[in-house]
């Protein structure tokens, strides 16, 4: 059974676009089954990652990536601060 839904997908997907980046769904050759071009601020997932799959590698990315939590606005700030914690409680 799917433990994220599309909701929750579509808030990390904006959050990251409110940060800079692109995110893209291809298919490809992943290891890790993604990509993020640093430069271009732009970050590929696996296509064929069901939104469990999607969800999980994208909060991943956002616990690695720098973010200037200053400089976000309270209500980005407090949707990136609560989906960290997500992450660090799986």
């Amino acid at each position: 059974m799917s433990r994220y839904k599309k909701p929750t997908l579509a808030k990390i997907e904006e959050l990251l676009k409110e940060l800079g980046f692109s995110v893209r769904y291809e298919k490809g050759n992943f290891n890790s089954g993604y990509c993020i071009l640093d430069d271009k601020k732009i970050i590929v997932v696996n296509r064929f990652f069901d939104t469990d799959g999607r969800v999980n590698t994208l909060l991943d990315i956002l616990s690695m990536i720098q973010v200037d939590e200053i400089a976000l606005p309270e209500r980005t700030k407090t949707l990136f601060t609560s989906l960290l914690k997500i992450n660090h409680t799986e």
